[in-house]
């Protein structure tokens, strides 16, 4: 039979999703089963594992369903991930021995406090390319040794397995058989080498976490192994593994060094191709492992803001200033501007270029006459300059210039946020047909290893544009709103020490 698609499994923050994509990198059905977020105590997050695994599978068989087609005529899987977020089971039963910890989780911030006293920033920053930051799964793993009983004997008595979420996924996929990781993945724990190729020892001393629990790391694209048949009805390898972001930076075919993408997801991701050396920054973004593709490893600048769409659900969920995503748009555009005020969505801290753990949310520039939809409309323009703080710090960094930026993820389909994004950079935004392309880096990834496209260049040939947004904003009103973004992010770091 003719092996003529691709399944994307694309595990997220919010859903797990899976996209079936034919060989002309088209979409011939989707489906996306919400994730539930679990909030014990404030700053923390977590997700069940088991709804993890069970939606992921739920989406895989929706989308074959829907697609019409057999397993059998899918070539491979490419599995993209949320990032960070760590899940540690038994070795034997397969069952999580506590929630999942998520990526904005903040628990383990006092340990990362103590590995900077210890002066250990420097070190971890130039063997990992991280700043030393609870965002990142070191320190969560420490945490659910430390505090779950039991399980640091566990882990010693070689009982426990860790992994991120694309080695929960596969290790269920397999049966049990493989446990592993790709090179973008473990570029994110904050105990991987990004050198010299390898977890880091010393590292793992000084977080007292024993090396058998991590899982082996391999290319982001070549062939793993096969799925249990029983699971999607047939024995499909799998080729394709990358964390989210990475994932979507390959979905842009962003080959070239120095090309940039931005996805607007919960938080917002900007990575630059820096090729294969890596860049280490001075202005505190991340320098993390792109991918690896037959054993040649390229690398990525990162700035990652906490709260993109986040903030979207804020004023959807909490505050109920709108009803859905769409309605932001049409409320912002009410007004003509935002009437001074400023919003500051750091509900989690900040991200790059502050790494401020204990920043939180704040509003200014509110007067009397402040109605909702000035909060609407400042709310999505503060996407806009989070990102352009990562942009202006990626540009110092890498001493490259940007000439455009490609857009995704789900707040990119909004007009208003993508011109703003334009007007504050004052550089044309460019986004594709396919928002999806998180799951399309998979696919591709995946596709490589799997004989689907001979080359990169195959792929870039079928990328295709949706919409190019130009700069319009006057450059004096440009930096002035630019300048008073500044202040407001002042008025909201360290507030909580």
């Amino acid at each position: 039979m003719e092996k003529r698609f691709i399944l994307s499994l694309d595990q997220g923050t919010t859903s797990s999703k899976a996209v079936i994509f034919n060989t002309h990198s088209e979409i011939i059905a989707m489906e996306s089963i919400p994730l539930r977020q679990i909030y014990p105590k404030p700053g923390w997050v977590e997700h069940d594992p088991i709804e993890i695994w069970k939606g992921q599978l739920e989406a895989a068989r929706s989308a074959i369903k829907k697609a019409g087609i057999l397993p059998a005529e899918i070539s491979s899987i490419g599995i993209t991930n949320q990032r960070e977020t760590v899940i540690l089971w038994d070795r034997y039963t397969g069952k999580p021995v506590y929630n999942a910890i998520v990526w904005q989780c903040r628990r383990s911030s006092g340990t990362c406090d103590e590995l900077k006293k210890h002066g250990l920033a420097r070190i971890i920053q130039e063997r990992t390319g991280l700043v030393v930051d609870a965002y990142f799964s070191g320190t969560k793993i420490k945490w659910l040794l430390d505090n779950v009983d039991g399980l640091r004997k566990k882990a010693n008595d070689g009982e426990l397995l860790a992994g991120t979420i694309d080695t929960w996924i596969i290790w269920n996929l397999t049966g049990g058989r493989i446990h592993a990781t790709d090179y973008s993945n473990a570029s994110r724990t904050m105990l991987f080498n990004i050198r010299k190729l390898e977890w880091d020892s010393d590292l793992l001393d000084e977080l007292q976490i024993p090396a058998g629990i991590l899982p082996r790391v391999v290319d982001s694209s070549g062939y793993l192994g096969e799925t249990e048949e029983s699971i999607l009805g047939s024995s499909i390898p799998i080729c394709g593994i990358a964390g989210d972001q990475q994932s979507a930076l390959f979905g842009q075919t962003c080959f070239e060094k120095g090309s940039v993408k931005s996805t607007y997801g919960t938080g917002c991701f900007i990575l630059m191709n820096t090729g294969e050396k890596p860049v280490s920054s001075r202005n505190n973004l991340l320098t993390t492992i792109s991918w690896g593709i037959n054993g040649n490893i390229e690398y990525a600048l990162e700035g990652s803001v906490f709260n993109g769409g986040a903030s979207i659900q804020w004023l959807r969920d909490e505050l109920k200033l709108v009803s859905s995503a769409q309605e932001c748009d049409i409320e912002a555009e009410k007004v003509p501007d935002t009437g001074g005020v400023y919003v500051v969505p750091a509900f989690t801290g900040l991200g790059a270029p502050y790494w401020d753990m204990y920043a939180r949310g704040a509003i200014v520039g509110m007067t009397r006459g402040t109605n909702r939809q000035h909060i609407i409309r400042a709310t999505l323009e503060s996407i806009a300059y989070q990102c352009r703080d990562v942009i202006e710090a990626m540009e110092a960094d890498s001493e490259i210039k940007m000439k455009e930026l490609r857009v995704d993820g789900g707040a990119s389909i909004s007009p208003f946020l993508m011109q703003f994004q334009s007007d504050i950079l004052g550089i044309p935004v460019k986004r594709p047909i396919i928002i999806e392309t998180t799951a399309l880096g998979a696919a591709y990834l995946a596709g490589l290893s799997s004989g689907i496209w001979g080359n990169k260049e195959e792929i870039r040939q079928a990328c295709r544009i949706d919409k190019t947004f130009i700069p319009q904003m006057p450059e004096l009103q440009k930096e002035q709103k630019y300048y008073n973004w500044k202040r407001a992010v002042e008025r909201a770091k360290d507030w909580e020490k």
